[in-house]
């Protein structure tokens, strides 16, 4: 019954397993231990573990491992179909004190705001293996370009506002009240007078 039980989110879960869905379905962790020994799994993170068959998926092991981080910048692009190309380097977003050596280390690009900032435009996004991530809407990441322009190619960023307008679903009175909440509505209005 138990194995059944594992094998199902393991399943579910496209070959991950997370120790906390184990317990919330009543499972001991010294039995997700045995399980984990007799299947072969491998510890991707803590409370996280991967089968031998499954595709590995660095941003679903970002999130488990940082749960309050939000993909942003050219990742989000990515998930919002918004960009040309996979980013060689995840980018997110942490509240301004939250310790970030650890993702540095591993090569993701790490922004900080304000708390009262970090969940303003959340929205839910699949990683490309089908697991669920927290990214910014299309609003905030191009607000979040602007303000980092110096950092961003400048073809990547005209490729998104280019995409962003020839989308059915913009909004244009939401992006420019995040614009101006972000302060980067002056530039964001130039580059709109001239796509529009």
């Amino acid at each position: 019954m138990k194995r059944e039980i594992l094998d199902s989110l393991l399943r579910e879960n496209n070959g991950f397993l997370r120790t906390s869905e184990v317990v919330a379905a009543g499972i001991s962790r010294e039995y997700l231990g045995e399980y984990v020994r007799k299947n072969g799994l491998e510890r991707v993170a803590h409370g996280l573990y991967i089968s031998e068959d499954a595709w590995d998926d660095g941003m679903y092991v970002i999130q488990v491992r940082y749960p309050t981080a939000v993909f942003s910048h050219e990742t989000a692009l990515y998930l919002l179909g918004l960009a040309e190309r996979e980013p060689s380097v995840f980018s997110v977003t942490l509240k301004a004190n939250a310790n970030t050596m650890r993702l540095r280390k591993d090569g993701v690009k790490v922004y900080r705001v304000k708390e009262n900032l970090l969940d303003e435009g959340v929205t839910d996004a699949l990683s490309p293996t089908g697991h669920p991530l927290r990214s910014y809407n299309a609003e905030r990441t191009i607000c979040d370009l602007f303000r980092n322009r110096s950092g961003i190619d400048t073809q990547d960023l005209q490729a998104a506002v280019k995409e962003y307008i020839r989308r059915g679903e913009k909004n244009i009175s939401r992006l420019l009240r995040c614009a101006k909440k972000f302060r980067v509505e002056k530039i964001l209005r130039q580059y709109l007078e001239v796509l529009l």
